[in-house]
């Protein structure tokens, strides 16, 4: 009862005049930038966050929030009209949300999409509510070698399980962590990997960073890759844009299922919503198979509704994993964790005890952020479609200027525009090359976390490092990690001998 009682006084914080008008941008940024090939809720955060240094705290992360969800709506919006997903998250919808639109039905794909994220969003907004403050009370339980096995599971998760190649996956990890230790040591005083360069000496910001690899290095990419780009032919939904009683029954048992499966997956960091899509995907084909005429590969309704309500779902449950444990579970949450940082606030605990009016106010967003999405996602899926038809050149020379912008604005300083250049270019070549960059904004994000972790933790046991491995939560974390590798080692192992 009391979680309701600040939700209800969340809701009262929200629903003001110039909250619901960040809810209402950020959704609105997030769909479009979903909806584009190549762009995606990453990198509009990145681009964001030079610009909401002047914003009040939690007006910045409910648009942040209504970015990360309508992200996962424009992605599959393009994914089932032109078979060509945003993000690998989206994948898993195109098998047979495309199948549908190319029969005929795309309406009611997108309707399918829309009401399916919509379900999977509200249900795990509903149990952040009452699940973020149980496990922010738990972690009070957390010391210095709790919270290092906590950033180690992260790491080893995130650089093995979103990755063909887990060697990629530790190579991208490393350099994130590389990035993050750029600086004066704040314990000893000592400047560490900055060549002697006194621009250095405060290290490389995450916003820096973030621009350059998700932003600028797109860019290049999207620069480089032009010529060899054919743009798909886009379907046009016609027809009724709603659902019959049929379709919605047949449908309702896939959304649960769906967000059933996802919600798990938002509290382990395993990448995002990539796994869970692909998991419900899955488990929804094999329930096809045992039917007397089974409809996949026809455009099945359960083939789309499934993998649109667990990517909602575990993206629901990701922003109640960050908010009580500050652990991010992908490159967005990871760069809305730096976020809070650059704003002087720590998620976990303590923020829900120094900061309620914002978290209980960004929970309550969470459910207007669903509305809102449904309400211009159903009617004007063909709108956002028409940016596509913006010229490429116009697109990514605009995003360039922006990146440029906002990195002085915010530091003022000419090296920090050839440090963005840089790593833009670094940025690049991991693409050009297949390096995931989740593991990159993980490394650098809680690689100071961990650091900072591990040295508190072996001062207070006067260097006996056996204190990583003691106590009951430590040997869980360890357990739980153990168990991811092992099943991503007997997953690839499968892969092999299938081939």
């Amino acid at each position: 009862m009391e979680s309701l009682q600040l939700l209800m006084e969340g809701f009262s914080h929200a629903l003001t005049l110039s909250n619901l008008f960040w809810v209402l941008l950020g959704c609105l940024l997030g769909t479009a930038v979903g909806v584009i090939p190549g762009l995606g809720s990453s990198m509009a955060v990145a681009l964001l966050l030079p610009v909401t240094f002047a914003l009040d705290p939690t007006a910045a992360f409910i648009m942040f929030s209504g970015v990360y969800f309508g992200g996962l709506f424009g992605d599959s919006t393009m994914g089932i009209l032109m078979n060509t997903p945003g993000q690998a998250s989206a994948i898993a919808s195109t098998y047979e949300g495309h199948r549908m639109a190319k029969s005929g039905r795309a309406a009611q794909a997108l309707a399918v999409a829309a009401i399916g994220a919509f379900i999977g969003g509200f249900i795990s907004s509903i149990v952040v509510v009452f699940f973020a403050p149980l496990l922010a009370e738990f972690s009070t339980n957390f010391g210095p070698a709790e919270y290092f096995a906590l950033a180690l599971f992260a790491f080893v998760a995130t650089s093995s399980v979103v990755t063909d190649s887990a060697i990629k996956g530790l190579l991208s990890l490393l350099f994130g962590l590389g990035i993050a230790v750029i600086g004066i040591d704040a314990v000893t005083g000592v400047p560490r990997f900055t060549m002697g360069s006194t621009h250095l000496f405060d290290g490389i910001s995450l916003v820096t960073v973030t621009v350059a690899v998700l932003a600028l290095g797109e860019v290049i990419h999207q620069a480089a890759i032009a010529r060899h780009h054919q743009s798909g032919r886009m379907i046009r939904p016609q027809g009724r844009p709603w659902l019959s009683r049929a379709e919605i029954k047949e449908a309702a048992p896939a959304w649960l299922r769906g967000t059933l499966i996802g919600l798990p997956f938002g509290a382990i960091p395993a990448g995002g919503a990539d796994i869970p899509t692909f998991l419900a995907y899955g488990a929804e084909r094999k329930l096809d198979a045992r039917r007397a005429t089974p409809r996949f590969g026809t455009g099945a309704i359960r083939g789309l509704a499934a993998p649109e309500a667990a990517g909602n779902a575990t993206t629901g449950m990701a922003m109640g994993a960050l908010l009580a444990l500050g652990l991010p579970i992908s490159a967005t949450a990871a760069i809305m964790l730096g976020a809070f940082r650059q704003y002087g606030l720590q998620p976990g605990p303590l923020l829900f005890e120094r900061a309620p009016e914002l978290v209980w106010a960004l929970l309550a967003s969470f459910f207007i952020a669903m509305v809102v999405l449904l309400a211009v996602n159903l009617p004007f899926a063909m709108v956002w479609a028409k940016l596509l038809l913006i010229p490429h050149h116009y697109l990514y020379a605009g995003i360039t200027v922006f990146c440029g912008l906002g990195i002085y604005a915010v530091s003022n300083s000419i090296f920090d525009l050839l440090i963005v250049l840089a790593i833009g270019v670094i940025g690049f070549l991991m693409r050009m090359n297949d390096y995931p960059l989740a593991p990159l904004i993980i490394g650098m994000v809680l690689g100071p976390l961990a650091e900072t972790s591990v040295r508190d933790a072996l001062t207070a046991a006067d260097g006996d490092a056996s204190v990583l491995i003691a106590g009951p939560i430590t040997l869980t974390i360890y357990t739980l990690m153990a168990l991811v590798l092992l099943a991503t080692v007997i997953k690839r192992f499968k892969e092999r001998n299938n081939v």
